[in-house]
């Protein structure tokens, strides 16, 4: 950087949300630098560095100069006709127009005639001065704080007792150098200068003024002991993590977000190994690793084979020479956090799962989706059919029995007070209780895939488990009027209908769409609860509050229009994720214009439509086949797809008989095995008989016989070699 072309603005204020500083350090430094470039004072390559700690928001933006370069500007002022007399006189409307521009009459001989359409229209050109520094780093700041990404301003009052501003948080200075030099600019209340302040407690000075704005990263570390780049900040704290875990032996647990929001939370990182009592590891392991990670933003260890031990990584803001007292200090918090988790388990094994069934009942899910029990009986009903579907009565059996408790650990103290771990503990509960283990694993895998790339269920229990859950939920909120809508889908549908079509494409279910939506209409018309038995649930509730609770239980009634509905939102779905497979779109389409409901299919089709684009036969073929294609669509005859007929005595239609009758059998053969791509290239000798029946017949003839016979072979042509993909839209 030239030092003397550097500028850089910090806000230095109280602790800002952890969360949200990655995306406010990013939002400060790109807002600000793009209003320079957009006012000339930076180039578009002008190297823009963010910085974000705690306690500040900076950014370096070089080369900056100090004022833009003068602009040319012409300013259309009115049609000629309007302006201007009959004698070439200004006219009032045209002195009104300058005035309101700036100008006057005396720059009535340099305003330039120039067609404007089929007008002729009055301009004013003129050179605008380019942009001081100030002025512009003004704008761009008030500019830029009005945008930041700030989910809850506070409101408080400058030093003077009287004045109120807002942001995200109390702001005490501002930094704003160009070079050595101070740029004149003022936010918040605060009067921009060269002062800044480091760690609250490990810098080597205070105040920091800052000589030079090239040297703003290098000073703050040196004489504050911060580490000001977000960026720079993170590394360091992986770096010292993976020393410290190597250091044990052990490795930690990857969080990418945790790692964020701790180096959010530090100036001056110093990784610390700490150890909790070993006797909690009896307690499951996700239950240990969330309240570390949630409660205290800790980093758990685990050996090679990934048990969790009872060593843990602390990231402190402080450096001392004796770490022992902050270590003794952060095991004795972790301890009651542990304890409490210890408490919870212990507590929640006293009942079994099946016990606590019946309270289902009195827990509300959605209006008239009725209550929680009544959502398992849904999911039960849906289980049971696609176990069926998919492996018979055992696996419909199984999947009943773990979609009747599936919902039962939502009462457990444990999820109520982590409801991230919902599933998991009703899987460790069940084994407690000694369900059978694959049923207690689809308790577990009943969420999944709970995230774009999370893994599917382990076993077919919990395959059938999760399709259930899923489809329960998209469809009861469909029928209930609570489709996703633009970019809002509070529910989750998306993610649950991207979680179908994973299941069915990547385990090849052979299912349907339609079949599986069928599934639910049965279970959703008749889960109805009288008014009064859920009166009688909740006596202890108000007349208000029985009618109330009344509205959640009067059941619903799923027709055709919405079968459809959620039908097209999951297809949208499957297309989604096929183009991040890599699918092109044309690709897509060939495939699921043929092949609509057994996506188990999809992909090994589009396998074969890929090879077969590889063919030197395949361009030729597939404009052949969208010229065959729109030649049925325009022809007005009645015809049947059928070859062979007398009336065709050509060499070419013989030969292309003779070549659907030689390839049809064997394309068939190998799509009936599964063997999209033999079916497909098995085509590629179709190539030179198809493009001499088009060089040679024509087939709007005015014969009707043999105009239908052509057509009649046309059409045997396209559905043969469409079985597989539509070919013609992969016509260029």
């Amino acid at each position: 950087m030239n030092g003397r072309n550097t500028l850089l603005v910090e806000l230095l204020v109280e602790e800002l949300p952890p969360k949200s500083l990655a995306a406010l350090g990013t939002s400060f430094a790109s807002g600000i630098a793009e209003s320079l470039r957009a006012q000339g004072l930076a180039s578009a390559d002008a190297v823009v560095v963010p910085y974000a700690t705690p306690r500040r928001l900076a950014v370096s933006i070089d080369p900056v100069t100090p004022r833009g370069a003068d602009r040319a500007v012409s300013v259309k002022l009115m049609p000629a006709s309007v302006g201007l007399t009959a004698n070439g006189e200004a006219t009032p409307a045209l002195l009104k127009k300058l005035a309101a521009v700036g100008a006057d009459a005396s720059v009535l001989p340099d305003l330039q005639r120039r067609a404007d359409g089929k007008a002729e229209s009055l301009f004013l050109d003129t050179v605008a001065p380019g942009a001081a520094l100030g002025d512009g780093l003004q704008r761009a700041l008030d500019a830029t704080l009005a945008a930041l990404p700030i989910a809850k301003v506070m409101q408080y009052q400058l030093a003077d007792g009287w004045t109120s501003v807002s942001f995200v948080r109390p702001a005490h200075g501002l930094v704003a150098l160009h070079g050595a030099d101070v740029v004149p600019v003022r936010v918040l209340g605060l009067d921009a200068g060269r002062v800044t302040h480091g760690h609250r407690f490990e810098g080597s000075r205070e105040p920091i003024v800052l000589a030079d704005a090239s040297r703003y990263a290098e000073q703050l570390e040196g004489e504050g002991a911060v580490l000001a780049s977000f960026d720079s900040r993170r590394d360091e704290i992986a770096r010292q993590l993976a020393a410290a875990a190597a250091s044990c032996g052990l490795r930690g647990v990857d969080d990418a977000d945790l790692l964020d929001e701790v180096t959010a939370l530090v100036e001056r990182p110093n990784v610390i190994v700490c150890a909790f009592d070993a006797a909690f590891l009896a307690v499951p392991s996700e239950c240990l690793i969330l309240t570390m990670k949630a409660n205290q933003k800790y980093f758990p260890l685990v050996d090679a084979a990934g048990a969790l031990t009872e060593r843990f990584l602390v990231v402190a803001n402080v450096t001392p020479a004796d770490p022992s007292a902050v270590v003794e200090g952060n095991e004795r918090v972790v301890r009651p956090r542990l304890a409490d988790a210890k408490f919870f388990f212990d507590q929640d094994r006293k009942r079994t799962l099946q016990s606590r069934r019946g309270e289902l009942g009195r827990v509300a899910y959605f209006e008239r989706l009725g209550s929680l029990d009544n959502r398992v009986e849904r999911i039960r009903s849906i289980a049971r059919d696609v176990g069926e579907l998919v492996g018979g009565r055992p696996l419909a059996t199984k999947a009943d029995a773990a979609a009747s408790l599936a919902k039962a650990d939502l009462l457990t103290d444990m999820v109520g007070e982590f409801p991230e771990l919902q599933g998991t503990m009703g899987r460790y509960y069940a084994l407690h209780d000694g369900v059978a283990a694959d049923v207690a694993e689809a308790i577990a895998d009943q969420y999944k895939p709970r995230f774009s790339g999370d893994s599917l269920p382990t076993n077919d229990v919990g395959l059938v488990l999760a399709i259930a859950d899923k489809l329960e939920s998209i469809v009861g909120m469909f029928v209930v009027g609570k489709s996703p809508t633009g970019d809002r889908d509070p529910f989750g549908l998306r993610r649950s209908a991207f979680g179908i079509v994973r299941m069915l494409v990547e385990r090849r279910l052979p299912l349907t769409l339609n079949e599986l939506l069928q599934l639910c209409v049965v279970p959703f018309s008749e889960a109805k609860d009288s008014v009064e038995a859920m009166a009688t649930l909740r006596q202890d509730m108000d007349v208000r509050g029985a009618q109330s609770w009344a509205k959640l239980t009067l059941g619903v009634t799923i027709d055709d229009e919405t079968i459809d509905r959620v039908a097209a939102f999951v297809r949208d779905r499957l297309e989604s994720y096929l183009l991040e497979r890599g699918y092109a779109a044309r690709e897509i389409a060939s495939v699921l214009d043929v092949e609509r409901d057994r996506w188990d299919r999809v992909v090994p089709k589009l396998a074969a439509v890929r090879s077969f684009l590889q063919l030197p036969e395949a361009p030729s073929l597939a404009a052949a086949n969208k010229r065959v294609g729109n030649i049925l669509k325009k022809a007005e005859d009645r015809f049947e797809p059928s070859i062979g007929d007398a009336v065709l005595i050509e060499p070419s239609e013989r030969r292309l008989i003779a070549t659907i009758r030689e390839l049809e059998p064997a394309a068939e053969k190998a799509a009936a095995e599964g063997d999209y791509v033999a079916a497909l290239r098995t085509w590629a000798g179709a190539q030179a008989p198809v493009d001499a029946f088009f060089a040679s017949v024509m087939v709007s003839v005015p014969d009707a016989s043999l105009r239908t016979a052509r057509l009649s072979l046309l059409c045997k042509l396209h559905g043969a070699m469409n079985r597989v993909a539509n070919l013609s839209l992969l016509a260029a």
